[in-house]
Formats: C-alpha cells, sequence, structure tokens
C-alpha cells in the first residue's frame, strides 16, 4: 500500500500543524512530507524543528511570480495540500496543477465571516458584535477565491452572552484539534 504524502502550509504558530504531526505520528500509511511558511521567523519553524519534520520558508515572489513554490510542491508529490493557519491567497498554479488538492479550515461557519481579512481574531470579534448564537468551523476546498471553495465538513459550537472573542477562539480551535485531522484522515483513506 502506497503511503499518503501531506504537505501542510501555515504561517503562524503552527498548534494545528502539531495537532495534525501527533494524530498522524503512529501512521505508517501517512506521511508529513513538509511543512511551507511564508513567514521567515514563524513558531511553526520552530515547532517542525522540535518535531523532525521538513520545513521551508518562502517569500512572496517565489510564490506569486514564479513557479518556484508549484515546483518544490510538486517534487514532495502531496496525495493532499493542507492549509493550516496559511494566510495567502493561493496562486492559480498551484490550483490548476493540484486540483482538489488543497484544503483549507477556517474558524467561522461558512459562508459567514468568509473572505479577505477575515481570519482568526477578527472573524471571533465579528462573532460576537453580530451576537450570533453559534459559530464553528468549516473545511473546504481550496479554489480561486477566499473562502469560496465546496465544503468537505462544518462543527459547530454555541456561543453564550458571556463570551468574548478569546472565549470564542477557544472553542473553535478545540473543534479545529478535534476536527481537522480526522477530515483529513478520511479524505486520504477514502481516496
Amino acid at each position: 500500500m502506497k503511503t499518503k504524502r501531506i504537505v501542510l502550509f501555515a504561517s503562524g504558530s503552527g498548534s494545528n500543524v502539531e495537532n495534525i504531526v501527533n494524530y498522524f505520528s503512529s501512521r505508517s500509511d501517512i506521511e508529513i512530507a513538509c511543512v511551507l511558511t511564508n513567514k521567515k521567523n514563524a513558531a511553526v519553524l520552530d515547532r517542525c524543528d522540535r518535531l523532525s519534520i521538513d520545513a521551508l520558508y518562502f517569500n512572496r515572489r517565489s510564490f506569486y511570480n514564479s513557479d518556484l513554490v508549484c515546483k518544490t510542491v510538486g517534487v514532495l508529490n502531496p496525495d493532499l495540500i493542507v492549509l493550516a493557519g496559511f494566510l495567502w491567497k493561493i496562486p492559480q498554479n498551484l490550483i490548476e496543477t493540484f486540483p482538489n488538492k488543497i484544503i483549507n479550515i477556517h474558524p467561522a461557519l461558512l459562508p459567514k465571516y468568509g473572505g479577505k481579512g477575515m481570519y482568526g481574531n477578527h472573524v471571533h470579534k465579528a462573532v460576537k458584535e453580530n451576537r450570533e448564537t453559534e459559530t464553528g468551523i468549516t473545511i473546504h476546498y481550496v479554489n480561486e477565491n477566499y473562502d469560496e471553495g465546496a465544503i468537505i465538513h462544518q462543527a459547530r459550537t454555541i456561543v453564550v452572552s458571556d463570551d468574548t472573542p478569546d472565549t470564542i477562539a477557544a472553542k473553535v480551535h478545540e473543534l479545529e484539534y478535534e476536527h481537522f485531522p480526522k477530515v483529513i484522515d478520511k479524505l486520504l483513506t477514502d481516496s
């Protein structure tokens, strides 16, 4: 049986990356091929060192104005590309080269609170300001528009009047940690 390969993209601390790495750590049928980041000082690089995971940094030019990142990912031969807290819009060359192989997790119930600039605490503040009674996560395929790809999975949590953006964020993170690796696993084992 062929080992399935995951390439992860991250921009920040890498807590979702670590959660995914730990989830698959005892599996011989699925491997984390590499983590790529667009921030040279991203904490995810330190996590990758600690977890013995290969990681690469790339700049805006190599992502948007060349095929360098696309070719690098191609060499890694991923079965799935996972955006785990990656904030840049995916360029057309990656979408075309890896059709239906790029997924993202968004910290809200799309189509609500999606689009450019809607990430992290921006989302949780908007949820609070609009007095939503629930929020959650959406795992979706990536297309040429922010947060508009086909939805794969959603999970919900209740928002109460006492919640702050920080407590909402904590609830959403719990959903991310619980559901994201399981959905990745299902996509890889069903393919």
